[in-house]
C-alpha cells in the first residue's frame, strides 16, 4: 500500500497535530478541576514537562496517545514507512521511560494515562483511580513530615485559670 499524499500534504497534515490541549488532556484536566484539584499545565522545570503537575501531590501526570507513545495491545504501526514509525516510537518510548524513572528518584509520583482510557465507559472509573493514587501519595507526604507527638508518661494537664 503506498501513500495516497504527496511528501508536501503528509507534512502539513502532520504538523497540525498538536501535542498540548489534546481531546484526551482536556478529559482529564476537566475532570480534575471540576473535582476540586488544582494544577499548572506543561511545567518546564518538572523532567519530562509533564501534562499535568500537582505540586502538593509531588505528582507529575501524562495523557499519552496510545499511537504516539506505543501503547501495547492499541498502537499500529502503519504499513507505510514502517521502519520510520518502529524508531520514532521506541525513541518516544525510550525517552519517556527516562523522564519517568529521573521524576521517581527525585520523589515524584508518575501517573501515566493513555488514551484508550479516556473513553466515556473508562472515564470515571480511570479518574476515579487517578484520583486514589493523588490521595494517597499525599497522605505518605503527610506522614513523612509530620511527627505525631505522643506523651511517654501522664498526659499534661490544661493550666488552669487563676481564680479571682
Amino acid at each position: 500500500m503506498t501513500d495516497t499524499m504527496t511528501a508536501e500534504q503528509r507534512h502539513r497534515c502532520m504538523s497540525h497535530i498538536r501535542s498540548k490541549g489534546t481531546k484526551p488532556e482536556l478529559k482529564v484536566r476537566r475532570w480534575l478541576w471540576s473535582n476540586g484539584y488544582r494544577y499548572r499545565l506543561n511545567v518546564k522545570s518538572v523532567p519530562g514537562k509533564p501534562d499535568i503537575v500537582m505540586r502538593p501531590y509531588r505528582t507529575a501526570i501524562f495523557v499519552n496517545g496510545c499511537f504516539w507513545h506505543g501503547h501495547e495491545g492499541c498502537c499500529k504501526i502503519p504499513q507505510t514507512n514502517r521502519d520510520f514509525w518502529q524508531a520514532k516510537i521506541r525513541r518516544n518510548r525510550e525517552r519517556d521511560a527516562a523522564n519517568y524513572r529521573i521524576l521517581r528518584e527525585n520523589g515524584w509520583q508518575v501517573i501515566v494515562i493513555w488514551e484508550c482510557q479516556l473513553t466515556a465507559e473508562h472515564l470515571e472509573t480511570t479518574m476515579r483511580e487517578v484520583e486514589m493514587l493523588l490521595n494517597s501519595n499525599l497522605l505518605s507526604i503527610y506522614k513523612r513530615h509530620t511527627t505525631l507527638p505522643y506523651p511517654t508518661d501522664e498526659p499534661e494537664a490544661l493550666p488552669m485559670a487563676a481564680e479571682e
